[in-house]
């Protein structure tokens, strides 16, 4: 039998850095850092965003950061530190570690998502986003 998704989860968060609230806040202010909103565009309306974030709904995030791709967006670069991020950490695990498969060498997620971001009371926007770039 296979795995289930919770399994895939954990078994990703032992191979990827996992980033609390203060740590994201941390780099945030420390340098540039490209910031990802994996969630889709429905629950960053309902929800809010991390300022600066990027919304880039999971389905499609492989897909905009290979450079290879003919769907590239710039911004993207497997060199820059970039940090992901979705509602509790699930999403923004496996997607770290697939970026990590692409060669991107310093990404990390924020350990239990936006509702971590809350809890630790770090500010969440609510303006129009830019669609990803």
């Amino acid at each position: 039998m296979g795995s289930s998704v919770t399994e895939m989860i954990a078994r990703a968060r032992t191979q990827i850095r996992n980033l609390s609230a203060d740590e994201v806040a941390e780099a945030l202010e420390s340098g540039p850092v490209t910031l990802v909103d994996l969630r889709e565009p429905d629950e960053v309306e309902r929800e809010g965003r991390v300022p600066g974030a990027v919304l880039v709904p999971r389905g499609v995030l492989e897909f905009w950061a290979d450079p290879t791709s003919p769907y590239y967006r710039d911004g993207f670069d497997p060199a820059s530190k970039t940090i992901l991020y979705c509602a509790s950490g699930g999403r923004s695990a496996l997607a770290a570690l697939a970026l990590q498969e692409l060669g991107y060498t310093d990404v990390a997620h924020l350990d239990g998502g936006l509702a971590a971001w809350k809890e630790h009371g770090r500010p969440v926007a609510f303006q129009e986003h830019d669609g990803g770039q």
